[in-house]
């Protein structure tokens, strides 16, 4: 299980990596808002496509090489984002990123559930390595894009080099423990699918956020590129130790409970994150994480609870497609920023965690828990 959390992280920090690679390329190459999403979106619209094929063939066939190819190509992706002045090649070279995750997630999920032996615990950690690894995304692209430009992003490449070998050794370890498969009981799709629109709903919030909040507290708090970043770690830090509390209010008071309530917070929080002047955005930045990432953990657990014939499937959307097709909202945000402002842009996100309650209301707790 640690080797799982830790790869989660090294996998991950090349999602958080994203948003904080965009402020760099609209600097050096002048991107606008529409042209800034599409790089969000490189990195989200292929993973959105594949993600469900990956969990089932993994579902089907266990295949713990790719968890180890994943995230190899995430950091390959993103390493070569900085090397051309062609948008194109850009595109790709995120898409390629995207890919990459898309290939993870579903495997290790699975592979994860078996290890934690159907443990909550041990799944919220899994979880949890995955904010980890997003709010490193800033730490490590900021000081080297900021020292080196953009021609230094292949250097960002190296945590996924490195974490590729290793856990490709280690995994040959766990693999024959963590294959077997048995019916376990009724996959509730209805539940499941609604569960996904929770999740969607909250994905396009995260990313929105994730697109333009460095902008958005740059321009707030002024400082350069260096307050923008702040305000990332903020939200995917407090985010990270957020998804640990999760596991503990559901333990009180239960997971869709704990969902319900999360979602209801979410709303003032996100208008504050537009509307909050000065350096007290940072406040608003910190309860918008708490109430976003709270439910995190508990999304994979419902979701595998859900669909308990099939963990791939279930990890794949809840860690990956639903996630991933978050960030095709990312361009309205900026169209809408285009037209009127920024601030605009992201009032509009508040719609969203009012969808996710109100979708959350009809959720139940999975006959098994």
């Amino acid at each position: 299980m640690s080797l799982l959390v830790a790869g989660h992280a090294v996998n991950d920090l090349y999602q958080g990596a994203v948003p904080a690679v965009v402020p760099f390329l609209v600097v050096e190459r002048s991107y606008g808002y529409v042209a800034a999403a599409g790089i969000t979106v490189a990195a989200t619209l292929l993973s959105s496509v594949v993600q469900p094929l990956f969990g089932v063939l993994t579902d089907r066939r266990p295949m713990p090489w790719l968890v180890p190819a994943g995230m190899t190509f995430a950091g390959v992706g993103i390493g070569l984002s900085g090397l051309s002045d062609s948008y194109l090649v850009t595109w790709l070279a995120v898409a390629l990123s995207g890919l990459g995750v898309a290939a993870y997630h579903p495997e290790a999920a699975r592979l994860a559930r078996r290890v934690a032996q159907d443990s909550h615990v041990g799944m919220s950690w899994f979880a949890v390595g995955g904010n980890v690894g997003f709010a490193l995304g800033p730490v490590l692209v900021t000081p080297v894009l900021a020292f080196g430009g953009l021609a230094w992003s292949p250097l960002l490449a190296v945590p996924a080099l490195v974490g590729g070998v290793l856990t490709a050794v280690a995994l040959r370890g766990v693999h024959a423990a963590a294959t077997s498969r048995e019916a376990v009981g009724r996959d509730d799709w209805g539940q499941f699918s609604r569960l996904t629109v929770v999740i969607v709903a909250r994905s396009m919030v995260t990313f929105g956020l994730g697109t333009f909040l460095a902008i958005w507290v740059t321009d707030r708090v002024g400082g350069g590129p260096a307050a923008g970043a702040a305000a990332l770690v903020v939200l995917f830090g407090a985010g990270a130790a957020s998804t640990l509390l999760g596991g503990v209010l559901a333990g009180r008071f239960g997971r869709v409970r704990v969902l319900q309530v999360s979602y209801a917070a979410a709303v003032p929080a996100v208008a504050g994150v537009a509307l909050v002047p000065g350096p007290a955005v940072y406040l608003m930045v910190a309860l918008t994480a708490v109430a976003l990432y709270v439910p995190f953990s508990l999304h994979v657990t419902l979701g595998q609870d859900y669909l308990p014939n099939r963990l791939g499937t279930a990890g794949g959307v809840t860690l990956g497609l639903a996630v991933s097709i978050g960030g095709l909202g990312s361009p309205v945000v900026g169209a809408i920023a285009g037209v009127w402002n920024l601030q605009w842009g992201l009032l509009s996100l508040v719609v969203l965690p009012i969808v996710a309650w109100v979708v959350a209301r009809g959720l139940r707790s999975p006959v098994r828990v």
